[in-house]
């Protein structure tokens, strides 16, 4: 069985809601990091066997996205693609079916990645199609409706984790210093070029929006929580809505040996779990436990740990779970 590889990584610059990628559509910017991404690679078009986005705000994109970004890119119409919708974890989805498509030996080379602008989610006006007879229709924000809303239980993410913090006993405060921190580090990390390498710019657009250079503890903890008063979620310690993309290019070991690519990473694990609809804060650790068992690796063999900051609550509470040391997390 082959092992897979990731012989390039590359992303655009992420803009704020309404920011300086607010007139691109999610397939725009994903044909913009596929392109860079094979392009870095030193991958010809012929090569790529498959591609797989992840989007989850697709209300209003047209058909078959992940298949409108692979054409943008300059690809052949003949290529294969699908878009992946699996919420936070839509791009690594994207990523784990192709490392199992290589390693089942069906491809050697897979653009695998993640498109996304909530700028352009657009508003849907259930029953419009044949019309109202009596009382008001509602317009349907789609960017919360699809992205942000809990079918289950009809509750935003922000509830969810407010819900979740106070249940875990995860401190406002000790929030508020994990966003701080975020901040600070990216800031660092933009003014030592540390992002240079995986960043392709979008026209004039080269800089990520988000990180703030101006944030303080101080200045995070007079936010007011978000929909619960007595809440600990806030808009400084919960993430960004912003537009963006990103691609790996995902070959076989064989096939990077033989064309001699650059090799970033090996993939050596998977791991997969559920949960109750608001305990979003432990599915990582949880996810991340069974990838390392798979591995025949403890927390303490790894260096660095990505973990998503979908709020500060998350990335505390599965670094607390993981028994990872913080200094190595994000």
């Amino acid at each position: 069985m082959s092992r897979s590889v990731i012989v390039s990584a590359v992303r655009t610059p992420f803009g704020r809601l309404g920011g300086a990628l607010g007139g691109y559509q999610a397939t725009e910017l994903g044909a913009i990091a596929i392109r860079a991404a094979l392009d870095r690679a030193g991958v010809e078009n012929e090569e790529v066997e498959y591609a797989i986005m992840g989007q989850v705000l697709q209300g209003g994109a047209g058909q078959a996205p992940a298949r409108q970004a692979t054409v943008g890119a300059g690809l052949p119409v003949e290529l294969p693609s699908d878009t992946i919708n699996k919420v936070c974890a839509s791009s690594v989805r994207a990523v784990e079916i192709a490392d199992q498509m290589i390693r089942a030996g069906d491809v050697e080379v897979v653009v695998a990645g993640g498109m996304e602008s909530m700028t352009n989610a657009p508003y849907a006006l259930k029953k419009a199609r044949f019309g109202y007879r009596l009382g008001d229709g509602t317009l349907i924000d789609l960017m919360t409706h699809d992205g942000l809303t809990s079918t289950f239980d009809d509750r935003h993410m922000v509830e969810q984790a407010s819900f979740v913090s106070r249940e875990l006993g995860i401190s406002r405060e000790d929030q508020d210093r994990w966003a701080l921190r975020s901040h600070e580090r990216a800031v660092k990390a933009i003014d030592e070029g540390r992002f240079d390498p995986e960043l392709v710019p979008v026209g004039d657009f080269a800089v990520d929006e988000g990180p703030r250079r101006d944030t303080s503890l101080e200045k995070l903890s007079q936010l007011k929580p978000v929909f619960d008063p007595e809440g600990t979620t806030t808009a400084g310690n919960a993430p960004g809505v912003n537009d963006g993309a990103g691609a790996l290019v995902v070959t076989s070991e064989e096939f990077a040996k033989r064309r001699g690519l650059e090799v970033l990473a090996t993939i050596l694990a998977q791991g997969y779990v559920a949960d109750e609809f608001a305990y979003l804060a432990r599915t990582p650790a949880r996810a991340g436990a069974i990838a390392l068992e798979k591995a025949g690796k403890s927390i303490d063999d790894v260096e660095r740990v990505e973990l998503n900051e979908a709020f500060s609550s998350v990335v505390l509470n599965s670094t607390e779970m993981l028994g990872a040391d913080p200094e190595k997390v994000n």
